[in-house]
């Protein structure tokens, strides 16, 4: 099935019969779509690791409480030891990728800018990202395996992660709980 339109910026909400353990019940913000694949980040799967873990490992000093206290987040299987900050500041920082209002930016200057309280005010900081080879994506789609979603500027930085599967899918009206397990053809 051809790409028909980018998906980016999307959510890809895991289908209640997600065969997948790794994307069960996961909000996956779309942040890359062409005919080439697709690359996103997941945004309701919290890790073990605090910000301020991870500056400590990096060597950046400086943050306050309660950005130290802030969640990182599993951004999917793929490059599991790069992290990336998702965020919606418009300036031109370094290695980020640009798609609807957002950025998605994987340099060091960011962290460092934002220990310093000179980065972006709304952000979320993922480790890894989720990825599809070309047409694989559709072909999940066609299967039932994921309901697409607007994303929101709302939905990504001020929506906990936890209510943020259900959160999305409600935008559209739908109430993922009560959707089957499985799907058929008619």
């Amino acid at each position: 099935m051809p790409l028909e339109r980018s998906l980016a910026p999307s959510f890809l909400l895991a289908m209640p019969g997600m065969d997948d353990p790794q994307f069960a019940r996961t909000a996956v913000l779309m942040c890359q779509h062409d005919g080439d694949g697709a690359m996103g980040v997941v945004l309701n799967r919290r890790t073990d690791v605090l910000l301020g873990e991870l500056f400590e490992q990096l060597g950046i000093d400086g943050a306050s409480r309660e950005m130290k206290g802030r969640t990182v987040y599993w951004g999917g299987p793929v490059h599991a030891d790069r992290g990336f900050v998702l965020h919606d500041d418009p300036r031109p920082w370094p290695s980020t990728l640009r798609f609807g209002g957002f950025g998605l930016t994987s340099s060091r200057e960011i962290l460092h800018a934002m220990a310093r309280g000179e980065g972006p005010d709304r952000y979320v900081v993922v480790i890894g990202h989720a990825g599809w080879g070309g047409e694989q994506l559709e072909g999940e789609i066609a299967q039932n395996a994921w309901l697409t979603v607007p994303a929101t500027g709302a939905l990504v930085f001020d929506t906990d992660a936890d209510a943020l599967w259900q959160a999305a899918a409600g935008q559209i009206g739908v109430d993922v709980t009560r959707l089957a397990e499985y799907s058929g053809r008619a």
